[in-house]
């Protein structure tokens, strides 16, 4: 009888064990199963605000400097994908997965009043009658993101990042999440790490807390992805400072534009050694941590897609201004007829009062622009990205017969609504480099760095990491440069002096 209970508390003591991870202070050790990501899931993020996807978590918080100004929180890598840490929330800490999210300002998690979404059922919940820190707020509040909205309203607690400990700081417990997307997520909330200017409610952000409170020694933070999807160690963010073991050589630096997010005004966008010739006059970026791809506009995406064989969408609206109108737009341009004129002279587009009025089509981009008129006029939309094609191939001294077969090509590449941009992962090698300028400095992504790859031998599928993102003036043109860029670049954002940096990641 003793040997049988004997035996039954072993097996009892195995499993729980193997139900449990690792206790560790060692964020590397714990074991976590590896999920693959599949096609369904790479067109359901592409539909996301920004193309956000994310995925598998951590356990524990661990600081690994011996400066007690600079703190540092481990990441995990899903696939190249999605990076993760975790945070606690009241006294005791009731630990919570969440996204560091340079695209906005908020922390919220689930709330233990969620009780109608099913996205709360399946993830960690913040229980206020738990904590010894809490104070009530209750103000109502949401936010919506194009991968869904949650709802909820203000607390206030202690919240722990890593060994810091930020004192009343203000969050949303959400009490609604009905997006699906939060039911598939693997992460539990948000933290943001952009600008009070885009915070909800105006709230202080977490960051903003963590430098007034003296927490840290410097206002910089930095971020560190490991592309390497087997590695255990996924990445690390670092707050108060940077670690010299992450980037290699001089960071080069740039300063903000824009409060609100990390924006910056970038240079030209080359394909290969070929100017694109967009943003040649600058266009505005924005550095998401929360964003895993890179979102860029339509009219580029699509050359890019024509570039290194990505599968895309025929549009026939761009096929008609082809065949209908192509060599009247190629006339204009060859007469000197102002580029950003063309198509209302064609006819195609029309102005209101001095602003030039077109559809600016948009495919995943949050529809929080007023004044845009999406899907309103195809035609203009398909005439103005021609423009941009046929000017650049003008440039190049290219025949009419030519630049007209050349745009024709590209109305077969447009990215598609659901994004499918499959590659030929045997042409990987010979796909061209993509450049960025940033303060007159070329920064390079290889095919090996812009191609995501999902699966394992002849189940293998390559995706492109470019989707498209229209933002209309005078936001826009916009580039979002999310973990594709972020990976192969270490990134500080320095609040102290509204400033971002990238040197190459070691």
């Amino acid at each position: 009888m003793e040997k049988k209970h004997l035996c039954a508390a072993l097996l009892l003591w195995a499993i729980t064990c193997s139900a449990l991870p690792a206790s560790s202070g060692d964020l590397l050790r714990i074991g976590l199963k590896k999920h693959r990501l599949d096609v369904n899931s790479i067109k359901a993020a592409r539909v996301a605000k920004l193309q956000d996807r994310y995925g598998k978590h951590v356990n524990g918080i661990e600081k690994k400097s011996s400066d007690s100004d600079i703190d540092i929180v481990p990441l995990k890598n899903y696939l190249d994908a999605q990076y993760y840490g975790e945070i606690g929330i009241g006294s005791p800490p009731q630990k919570f997965k969440v996204i560091f999210d340079t695209g906005s300002s908020n922390l919220w998690v689930p709330s233990s009043k969620c009780y109608f979404s099913i996205a709360c059922w399946i993830h960690s919940k913040y229980k206020a009658s738990k904590s010894s820190t809490y104070t009530r707020d209750g103000e109502s509040c949401s936010i919506r993101y194009g991968t869904g909205s949650i709802s909820g309203h203000f607390s206030m607690d202690n919240v722990q990042v890593g060994d810091l400990v930020v004192k009343d700081q203000v969050f949303i417990e959400a009490t609604r999440e009905p997006s699906i997307t939060f039911i598939v997520a693997k992460f539990d909330g948000i933290l943001g790490l952009g600008f009070q200017e885009i915070s909800v409610g105006n709230t202080t952000p977490v960051w903003y807390n963590m430098v007034g409170q003296g927490l840290v020694k410097e206002s910089v933070f930095s971020f560190w992805f490991n592309r390497d999807a087997n590695a255990k160690e996924g990445g690390e963010l670092v707050f108060g400072g940077v670690d010299p073991k992450h980037f290699k050589g001089n960071h080069t630096y740039v300063p903000l534009t824009q409060k609100g997010y990390w924006q910056f005004n970038m240079g030209d966008f080359l394909i290969g050694n070929t100017s694109t010739g967009y943003c040649a006059g600058g266009c505005a970026a924005i550095v998401d941590s929360g964003t895993s791809l890179l979102a860029g506009p339509t009219t580029i995406v699509t050359q890019i897609n024509h570039a290194i064989g990505a599968e895309g969408i025929v549009s026939m609206e761009c096929k008609t201004i082809v065949s209908q109108y192509g060599e009247m737009i190629w006339d204009l341009l060859v007469s000197g007829v102002r580029p950003d004129q063309v198509c209302s002279q064609a006819g195609l587009c029309f102005v209101d009062g001095a602003q030039h009025v077109s559809s600016n089509i948009r495919t995943v981009v949050e529809r929080e622009t007023e004044g845009s008129s999406v899907g309103e006029a195809p035609l203009c939309t398909a005439c103005e990205m021609a423009v941009v094609w046929m000017q650049n191939q003008l440039k190049q001294a290219g025949t009419k017969e030519k630049v007209l077969e050349y745009v024709n090509q590209l109305c077969e590449k447009i990215p598609s609504p659901m994004g499918e941009s499959t590659i030929d992962c045997n042409s990987i090698s010979s796909m061209p480099d993509i450049s960025f300028t940033i303060k007159d400095k070329a920064f390079v992504l290889t095919p090996e760095q812009y191609i995501l790859k999902t699966g394992e031998g002849v189940a293998t599928i390559c995706v492109s990491g470019f989707a498209a993102l229209d933002v209309p003036p005078p936001r826009g043109p916009l580039w979002i440069l999310g973990d594709v860029f972020m990976g192969p670049y270490h990134t500080v954002f320095d609040y102290g002096k509204s400033q971002v940096g990238f040197a190459e990641a070691a």
